[in-house]
């Protein structure tokens, strides 16, 4: 009996256990979907180029030009439309009983003729004008593609950062309770101590800054794709370097003539140009007017039609649309002026997109194969050195900052190569050509 009871009482207690540990899972759920809601989202840098250009504010503000250019081309088809004139004439009355003069009712039509090709001048220009707003479309989502992919390699320099900073933390960390455990044996002075707790202070205060740069970051991609501060925190994944990759200055410009958005909107705008300069010209070609009218007439002695037409022309004695003609001849120029300068700074862009890509992969290429090796061998060695008495705490700081400027260097060549060649895309218009 009493093994009895005691397995009962067990029984018991397990029941009320796993009882009381389904209630609090049940009392905790909201709280664990709340912090499951909230951890980053993970995309990578094509996925959030993707999603800018679905969803910032900026881009799609400027969608609606190509949609009013689109609603300018319905107006320049349309025709002129005829005018519908109705007039009534009550004579007077001692006039109506003498008999001379009748009621009359006028109704008139006028259909006004265009001439000179101004309809399809119009449209033209509408259409060119269309073409180049969906040019200057594509060349802000080039624009928007370098910020946004710059935004995420910022993003995975500071994740770098404070992964450099939290090692170099832990590093010295160690160092501390290997110094600590040295001062209790008597092996080591009080104030090396302090000197390793200091060092390790400003190890952390840099894991503070390293972190609220990272924070800084992801807030400006943040806004790039288009989320608002309110929306879930997103992280970025991927490699900070990219695939080395074979680039010619030649190849760029040829690229960049070719496909560049704001060039080829330019050259649009010069069409565009020329068919406004055809429609001043034939708004200087004069219209005229077609009418017909009848006139119903009725008085107390007889009644009757009276049908008229009429032809009405304007005189172009002072106003022959000169000045919009020469306003479209300068604009012809000035765009011309534009085109010039545009290469001459799309030449600019590429040699310095050229310069910056070759400087970034040399210097990240003497990095890997001279001194992240060596930094981080002689770092050790101190350190080792360090731990068996062998070696200054001097010595071992120098070494340790030394490691830790060279995998800095190290993280912002791999950074700048990343966006030497993301540059190169977009100076050569390659981004939106993929």
């Amino acid at each position: 009996m009493p093994i009895l009871s005691i397995i009962r009482s067990r029984r018991a207690v397990v029941l009320l256990t796993a009882s009381l540990f389904s209630h609090l899972c049940f009392l905790l759920s909201p709280i664990i979907s709340s912090a499951q809601s909230s951890l980053p989202q993970q995309i990578t840098v094509e996925q959030a180029v993707q999603e800018a250009i679905e969803k910032n504010l900026n881009l799609l503000a400027e969608r609606y030009n190509v949609a009013i250019a689109d609603a300018r081309i319905i107006t320049a088809r349309l025709r002129p439309n005829p005018v519908l004139t109705v007039n009534g004439f009550l004579p007077d009355h001692s006039i109506f009983h003498s008999g001379t003069s009748p009621y009359s009712e006028v109704v008139h039509v006028d259909v006004p003729f265009e001439r000179g090709g101004k309809r399809e001048y119009r449209t033209q220009v509408a259409e060119n004008a269309r073409g180049v707003a969906r040019l200057q479309l594509l060349d802000t989502v080039r624009t928007l593609t370098l910020d946004v992919q710059n935004a995420a390699v910022d993003v995975l320099l500071a994740k770098a950062n404070v992964a450099l900073a939290q090692e170099n933390l832990q590093a010295f960390k160690d160092i501390v309770t290997v110094n600590t455990n040295r001062v209790r044996a008597g092996d080591l002075a009080q104030v090396e101590l302090e000197r390793t707790r200091l060092a390790a202070l400003q190890f952390q205060n840099d894991v503070q800054q390293s972190e609220s740069n990272l924070r800084i970051a992801r807030n400006k991609l943040q806004t790039l794709v288009g989320r608002t501060q309110r929306s879930p925190l997103f992280d970025v994944i991927g490699e900070l370097q990219r695939p080395k990759q074979t680039v010619t200055v030649e190849g760029i410009r040829e690229q960049a003539v070719r496909a560049r958005p704001d060039l080829l909107a330019l050259r649009r705008d010069q069409a565009r140009s020329a068919a406004d300069l055809r429609l001043q010209i034939a708004q200087g070609v004069v219209d005229y007017t077609i009418g017909a009218e009848i006139a119903p007439q009725q008085g107390n002695i007889a009644t009757g039609n009276q049908f008229g037409i009429s032809f009405s022309v304007p005189l172009p004695l002072f106003n022959r649309n000169q000045g919009e003609i020469e306003r479209a001849r300068q604009e012809q120029e000035q765009i011309a002026a534009k085109v010039r300068a545009l290469e001459a700074d799309i030449e600019n862009d590429v040699q310095n997109a050229y310069q910056q890509y070759t400087t970034a992969q040399a210097l990240l290429q003497r990095i890997e194969t001279e001194m992240l090796d060596q930094s981080r061998e002689v770092r050790n060695t101190i350190e080792y050195s360090y731990r068996r008495g062998q070696s200054s705490f001097v010595e071992f700081l120098d070494a340790q900052r030394a490691f830790n400027d060279t995998r800095q260097s190290y993280n912002n060549a791999q950074a700048d190569y990343a966006r030497s060649l993301y540059l190169i895309d977009a100076v050569s218009g390659k981004a939106i050509n993929q």
